[in-house]
């Protein structure tokens, strides 16, 4: 593979980046990736790497450039860039309004929730889905709606078998 800023060199360092579903590679040689500061740790961070390119700097941007410092450990921004993650989970609380966005792009959502056995996952939700149809059903009958209230008490019926099904 040629590199693809000098056209002559065997490309050595390849990169790929993904923006908007959309992957961009680029392959570099050992002189082209210098100059482009890849292999200078100060020019090309970890947290760009994990992030997306990029990404640091968005933090940066968020704060209006001002420089943060977690009272609890004293990481700031700039030790995250070198780092490419926080130094105790009070981070997560002063640099907030950063984060939020870099991990909405990167994860489902901003609040994690565990990984757990299927099972227990199918369990939950029909544990979940019962308490919101009682609820429903208890407004319901409070409301006088007695036909609204049959269909919920029949699928609170069909969802507690389901659930006695699915226990061991």
């Amino acid at each position: 593979m040629i590199c693809d800023v000098c056209k002559q060199n065997i490309a050595s360092v390849h990169l790929t980046q993904i923006v908007n579903q959309e992957t961009k590679k680029i392959d570099l040689c050992e002189p082209c990736s210098k100059e482009k500061g890849v292999d200078d740790p100060t020019g090309f961070s970890i947290a760009d790497l994990l992030l997306g390119l990029g990404a640091a700097q968005e933090l940066e941007q968020s704060t209006g450039g001002k420089q943060i410092k977690c009272p609890s450990c004293g990481f700031t921004q700039v030790d995250f860039k070198k780092a490419g993650r926080l130094g105790c989970s009070e981070c997560y609380h002063h640099f907030n309004e950063g984060l939020e966005t870099l991990l909405k792009t990167m994860h489902k959502g901003t609040r994690h929730i565990g990984k757990m056995p299927q099972f227990y996952r199918n369990t939950q939700d029909l544990t979940t889905k019962l308490v919101n149809l009682q609820k429903k059903l208890e407004k319901a009958i409070a409301d006088e709606q007695f036909e609204k209230a049959a269909s919920l008490r029949d699928e609170l019926r069909l969802l507690n078998t389901q659930l006695k099904d699915t226990t061991p």
